[in-house]
């Protein structure tokens, strides 16, 4: 369901979740609102963020698009591991968190607000996302191996930080403070929480009062010159995963989760 009113205000319901989309001073928010399971993706999160970007991307009065969350100590904890198991969910569909840079194909600049922790899913919304603002009791964590999941869109990490820091993240699952993020090249900038979102809106109006034209060729520009090694990581992270999401242990992360014990992994 969607309610909108005369100033470009809208939100958007489904089940227990919302996500609000709202446009003042040529600036669109889009914030995830389900606190009470830290934000976690679940099918009607992922689908309203997809509804809330494709609105944003034929949105003309709004110029560029902040995205954040409630709260102040979680940004987003991932996907909705209890649904994952419910649904015992294997290779996640093509829709499952559509990579916007791909699908809606907007030219306009979009910046992450992080308030708190950005793990698995969470941390791949602040990747595609064009510029990341943290606080500073962010992190960032890719967590799927800890659940027996795999991170194919993790393939193009390599392209925005090292590539031994992109392989730790990957293989300890263990998370890294906005501050460290930010020696290694993966957040913009790190403020105190208060300042979280005045900092984005700060950056996000100075993108708005530049030449709209200027600003997304330079965004095309960008992602234009790493396009190819972009879409080939994608599919190569697509094909080597593809083993991990149909075996056994990857069922078992996220049951384990639900069942509130710890995984008995038997590697197949």
């Amino acid at each position: 369901m969607e309610i909108g009113g005369a100033l470009g205000a809208a939100i958007f319901m489904m089940s227990e979740m919302t996500v609000h989309y709202e446009v003042t001073e040529h600036i669109a928010t889009i914030t995830l609102d389900r606190p009470e399971a830290r934000n976690a993706l679940n099918k009607a999160t992922r689908d309203a963020l997809t509804h809330a970007f494709e609105k944003f991307s034929k949105d003309d009065d709004a110029l560029v698009a902040i995205l954040t969350a409630t709260g102040d100590k979680v940004f987003c904890a991932g996907g909705d591991l209890k649904e994952m198991s419910d649904v015992q969910l294997k290779i996640p569909p093509a829709d499952f968190i559509p990579y916007w840079n791909r699908t809606v194909h907007s030219d306009k600049p979009i910046i992450v607000a992080v308030n708190g922790h950005a793990f698995a899913g969470g941390f791949l919304l602040t990747q595609m996302c064009d510029l990341c603002i943290a606080a500073e009791n962010a992190s960032f964590a890719i967590t799927e191996a800890k659940r027996g999941r795999g991170a194919p869109w993790a393939g193009p990490l390599p392209w925005l930080i090292p590539p031994r820091i992109a392989m730790e993240l990957l293989i300890t699952a263990a998370p890294i403070s906005a501050a460290r993020a930010y020696d290694v090249g993966l957040v913009n900038k790190v403020v105190p929480l208060e300042d979280l979102q005045s900092e984005a809106r700060r950056v996000a109006k100075g993108i708005a009062d530049n030449a709209p034209l200027s600003v997304r060729a330079g965004k095309r520009m960008v992602y234009a010159v790493a396009k190819e090694a972009w879409d080939q990581s994608l599919e190569i992270g697509e094909a080597l995963f593809a083993s991990v999401y149909h075996s056994e242990d990857a069922q078992e992360g996220p049951l384990a989760f639900k069942e509130k014990r710890p995984p008995k992994w038997q590697g197949k």
